[in-house]
């Protein structure tokens, strides 16, 4: 290791002395992003971007600026929710992102690549760059809140958005299984580390209802969450069904016709920040 110059800006280490937030990147000219919420999850299948797409959609509706930065590098899904068909466009300087029927603005892999189905085999560094380039790049103009959709893990990807983007907050989406305690204690314990508070757990596939007798059956098993979130001092938890109607209107681009009325006490906790 080189003799330290005191200069962090040129500097690629990361020693104790280090602030923080002199690895975040600037905004460009053309953008002006007020809030920015991480939604991360311990494990895959679990929902996650389900969820960011009901939680842009419930602050849109509230009328909130909102966006999308789909960060889910390798297996973007987000524009498929909204129902996004059209690239991403650049005048050479500035990518300009998709935009909803509904007014969210969304940047995603799938925005750029010729086709969907086409496949991106990168390696960290080059994905981690393509993250910092979708927030440094893209004209976002006014975004009240932006929700940043990351892949499963506590890898690269969520290492580069924490140190990388000036995250207000996490939202942990997990499901009813027992081993989820352990899971989401992990992501809770990387939030910690990287001195980013937790805002709330939504437990997706929590329960299903019988459209006939409205009775609710934990099919994945009884939900421990609100014992987890206390062991955790989370006080915010939000609990979603197994609703084949989600599903539906998520694969047929048509998020935004959906009800978010279960997700209130998450869109609260995030309004304070």
């Amino acid at each position: 290791m080189s003799e330290c110059t005191h200069d962090c800006s040129t500097c690629g280490e990361n020693c104790a002395s280090r602030d923080p937030k002199s690895f975040l990147e600037k905004q460009n000219a053309m953008s002006n992003i007020k809030h920015i919420i991480g939604i991360v999850s311990g494990k895959g299948g679990v929902g996650k971007s389900s969820v960011t797409t009901l939680l842009a959609t419930a602050m849109n509706k509230s009328g909130r600026k909102t966006a999308i930065l789909d960060a889910d590098i390798t297996g973007p899904s987000i524009p498929k929710a909204f129902g996004l068909t059209e690239k991403a466009l650049s005048d050479g300087n500035y990518i300009y992102p998709g935009k909803t029927e509904g007014g969210i603005e969304v940047m995603s892999m799938n925005l750029l690549l010729p086709n969907d189905t086409d496949p991106v085999v990168w390696r960290g560094p080059v994905v981690a760059g393509a993250i910092k380039q979708f927030y440094t790049d893209v004209a976002w103009e006014d975004v009240d809140y932006m929700f940043v959709d990351m892949p499963p893990g506590t890898g690269d990807v969520p290492l580069t958005v924490f140190q990388s983007l000036p995250v207000d907050g996490i939202i942990v989406v997990t499901s009813p299984q027992q081993l989820v305690s352990m899971i989401v204690e992990k992501a809770v314990k990387m939030a910690g580390m990287m001195n980013i508070p937790v805002l709330g757990i939504v437990e997706n596939l929590s329960y299903f209802e019988c459209p006939d007798c409205h009775k609710k059956v934990a099919l994945f098993g009884e939900s421990h969450i609100e014992e987890i979130a206390e062991n955790l001092s989370i006080d915010t938890v939000a609990k979603l069904p197994i609703n084949p109607e989600i599903a539906r209107a998520i694969d047929q681009g048509l998020a935004e016709t959906l009800d978010t009325a279960l997700l209130q006490p998450v869109i609260e906790k995030i309004l304070l920040v």
